[in-house]
């Protein structure tokens, strides 16, 4: 009888902490939209002045479409960053998983004899079963042995680099025969139009990631789990949530995300590079802090993580446009992030003396 009443008390635990959950989900989203109209309005006033510094080439429908096709890595790999960041844990080790999945992918498609969808289909299975175990392995220490995410994602970034280069002896390996990923490498839909580039599928492909991710995360059980352990994991795991495997699917999250950024390298360039994702979770974090995501958990939205995308993807396309250095550029993001986190700590302080 006791053990009955206890079941029912954990229940009725978890179905308030559900319906609390739902409504800081709801308000955390409020913000967020408020966020994130503040986040495209910024958008807007920086292409304005780029494009005055420009001489008008920003905005030309190629360039445009250019700087759409190139944050397409870095926007997929920063969804799957906003998971495990909402959660107050960092993933570090994404850019060597797209260089692994890259190679791995770039062998299976040369050893296969499928022809046309089977060769995809089969080699984009193939690349996501490693990346998400990649991330399973960056899970397990943090889950089981309590280990800082930092350390555990950083020794898997050593590895997966590690690996890549192993496996490709050290050089990329082209594709024999690249025609079942041109249309994703280098493919356009509605390129007919006269005066209009065309979206390149890569950029559809985020899009769709974006979206499933968004509802995902803003719209599903899951998502309130996610954010509920970002907030208080200890209140969320005596409220019967399974923390330990809400924790261990946002890495893999992680990890499938980087395995189709290195799909989608792959197909552009038709072939595997073991160097491919060098320096790209730098790219990754800064879209998701910018992004509006706070590095203490609990807080961020996946709509939030692609204006950040978009607006170091508008950075780094202006940069080049102006002849700015690469050094140089490392500066500028590097002040980017610092003033999104000074700005995320105001507005902590304001609201906290409310």
């Amino acid at each position: 009888m006791a053990l009955r009443q206890a079941q029912d008390d954990g229940d009725n635990v978890k179905a308030v902490l559900d319906a609390r959950a739902g409504d800081v989900a709801a308000k955390k989203r409020r913000d967020a939209w408020l966020r994130t109209g503040a986040l495209g309005a910024g958008f807007v006033v920086l292409v304005l002045v780029v494009n005055a510094f420009a001489h008008g080439n920003f905005l030309e429908p190629g360039n445009l479409t250019n700087v759409l096709r190139q944050i397409t890595v870095n926007a997929i790999m920063a969804v799957g960053q906003t998971f495990v960041i909402i959660t107050a844990g960092i993933d570090l080790s994404v850019g060597s998983i797209v260089g692994l999945c890259g190679v791995v992918m770039a062998l299976v498609a040369n050893s296969l004899h499928l022809g046309g969808p089977g060769t995809f289909i089969v080699t984009l299975l193939v690349g996501l079963a490693v990346g998400c175990a990649a991330g399973w392995i960056n899970a397990l220490p943090v889950v089981r042995l309590g280990l800082p995410p930092f350390i555990t994602t950083l020794a898997m970034l050593q590895v997966a680099r590690g690996l890549a280069y192993i496996l490709a002896h050290g050089q990329p390996i082209p594709l024999n025969d690249s025609t079942p990923f041109d249309w994703l490498g280098t493919g356009y839909v509605l390129s007919g139009i006269p005066g209009f580039p065309g979206i390149p599928w890569q950029v559809l492909v985020m899009a769709v990631v974006c979206i499933v991710f968004a509802i995902v995360l803003g719209r599903t059980a899951y998502g309130r789990y996610v954010l509920a352990l970002g907030g208080n994991e200890e209140a969320a795991r005596l409220a019967g949530i399974d923390t330990g495997r809400v924790k261990t699917m946002v890495y893999m999250i992680s990890g499938g995300c980087a395995a189709l950024g290195g799909l989608l390298l792959m197909s552009r360039f038709s072939s595997g590079a073991p160097q491919n994702g060098t320096g790209a979770e730098l790219q990754c974090i800064a879209a998701v802090v910018v992004g509006g995501t706070s590095l203490m958990g609990g807080r961020g939205t996946i709509v939030g993580t692609f204006f950040g995308a978009l607006l170091i993807g508008v950075l780094n396309n202006v940069m080049n446009l102006l002849n700015v250095e690469s050094y140089t550029q490392l500066i500028v993001l590097g002040a980017v992030i610092l003033l999104a986190l000074i700005l995320d700590a105001l507005r902590k302080r304001y609201l906290a003396s409310r």
